[in-house]
């Protein structure tokens, strides 16, 4: 019988796209997430579910004594970097301190492998606008000084207890299951991509683009949008990886290229027919001019293969998805 892998998160956008593709692989999992963004329909394949709160150390202890987990997979966070900002102890707290009480259990029940839900933000403003694992790690929002801090515990206690793991760097998720039977379910989503298309359904009065003098080729932010799909697949592979004796390490996950914000736009415009108002705002602070990913390492390491490659397909993917959500 296979083993019951912990996944935390599991009923939001990326992690239900993770537990999919788990048990579409044969593998066991149980989730725990406490909907205060996820959703139970996500879990198409009606998956076990626990529902409750990182921060509930009984609840969570009750679990490693009945399941005997030897493999986490941690999603569950804030995720929204400028409410960051204003809520920095949301961020500490949720992100922070819940995945020290979760590793705690972790040690105490002896897990082997911990997949951990990293980002790109731990890097900040690359001077040079592509970011590899070994660039400065200089966040600059609680959001991303949260995760980094996890990182931190996680390799202090990979080294005292010897338990191994990959923290995946994502890069600009986006897209929604092909079969668009999941996707982003998350109303006030601040991504590029959905606000495009809710702009396009009339849910939106339109979209703002924040900056159009940046030294990129069109003036606007450039950024490696990834569909989750190959996001999803990208933990399977590091899982694989842990498997067969990886060692500890964080990944970037990416496709090594960058889209920018008019040519997101020009995209959506064309596979939704609808020519949708586009505001020109003023940059908001902290965002860089380009942000894309060196994303060599995962590819060696794991054998990890993008399918979904190519933004066309991404906005398709995430329109067809969008579309059913709104009922069209």
């Amino acid at each position: 019988m296979p083993e019951t892998i912990l996944v935390s998160g599991g009923c939001g956008y990326i992690g239900s796209h993770v537990v999919r593709q788990l048990s579409e692989s044969g593998r066991k999992v149980l989730i725990y997430d406490n909907l205060s963004t996820g959703s139970r329909s996500a879990l198409i394949h009606r998956e076990e579910l626990v529902e409750g709160d990182l921060a509930d150390h009984d609840r969570l202890e009750g679990l490693f004594e009945k399941y005997h987990f030897t493999t986490v997979l941690h999603f569950a966070a804030a995720i929204i970097a400028p409410e960051s900002v204003s809520l920095p102890l949301k961020y500490y707290g949720n992100n922070t301190r819940n995945t020290l009480g979760l590793l705690e259990a972790c040690v105490k029940h002896d897990v082997k492998r911990f997949i951990f839900s990293s980002t790109a933000a731990v890097y900040g403003i690359p001077d040079s606008g592509v970011a590899a694992e070994e660039s400065t790690l200089a966040p600059i929002n609680p959001y991303g000084t949260s995760k980094l801090m996890s990182e931190w515990m996680l390799r202090d206690v990979s080294a005292a207890h010897g338990m191994q793991y990959v923290a995946l760097r994502y890069f600009n998720v986006a897209g929604a299951d092909p079969q668009a039977r999941m996707g982003q379910r998350t109303p006030e989503a601040t991504h590029l991509i959905k606000v495009a298309c809710q702009a396009a359904l009339g849910m939106r009065e339109g979209v703002s683009v924040y900056g159009t003098d940046y030294p990129t080729p069109d003036g606007t932010g450039i950024r490696d949008y990834i569909h989750i799909e190959d996001l999803a697949a990208a933990h399977l592979c590091a899982l694989e990886y842990l498997e067969k004796g990886g060692t500890p390490t964080a990944m970037n996950v990416g496709y090594g290229r960058g889209s920018s914000v008019r040519e997101v736009l020009a995209v959506v415009k064309k596979i939704s027919g609808v020519d949708f108002t586009v505001h020109e705002a003023e940059r908001r602070p902290g965002d860089p001019a380009s942000l894309v990913a060196q994303a060599d390492k995962i590819r060696e390491l794991t054998g990890w293969q993008p399918r979904f490659d190519n933004l066309e397909t991404i906005i398709a993917d995430a329109w067809r998805w969008e579309s059913q959500l709104a009922g069209r």
